[in-house]
């Protein structure tokens, strides 16, 4: 058995993808014969979306983020109408450029934080062109 999601992709794009109904809890332990099985409807709509109308996904590429639990190929569901606040990870565009990073904001004004050593943070110069597109609500990790 199976259930159709709709998924939205950018705000005027929708998908829809048939998934496999599973139980709503699956213990990572010792599996329990007596676990109650769920078979009801699955709206991941409804678990990761908070505002429709302003709600994408995106794929992550580059490896900067993996201290966050952000891989290369990992899609976020970004909510654009969420204010961003000191330690969101954010979709954010420097000076033209596209970027997922933590956003931290110190007394010297706004970093975007990589979250792997290998990279270096980037100090927001006063006079450059930022524009945090949205926040990241969720992570999508694939095995």
């Amino acid at each position: 058995m199976s259930v159709v999601v709709q998924i939205n992709t950018l705000p005027d794009q929708v998908e829809r993808v048939a998934i496999p109904l599973a139980p709503v809890a699956v213990p990572a332990g010792f599996p329990s014969p007596a676990q109650d099985y769920y078979d009801g409807g699955l709206d991941l709509n409804e678990h990761l979306i908070h505002d429709r109308t302003s709600t994408f996904v995106v794929r992550v590429a580059g490896d900067s983020m993996t201290g966050a639990g952000i891989s290369d190929g990992d899609e976020l569901v970004v909510d654009r109408a969420r204010e961003p606040v000191d330690g969101s990870v954010v979709v954010a565009i420097l000076d033209g450029e596209l970027t997922v990073k933590r956003m931290r904001i110190t007394r010297f004004g706004v970093v975007l934080q990589a979250e792997n050593p290998d990279y270096p943070d980037v100090r927001v110069p006063e006079l450059a062109d930022l524009s945090i597109w949205g926040v990241a609500t969720t992570c999508l990790h694939h095995l």
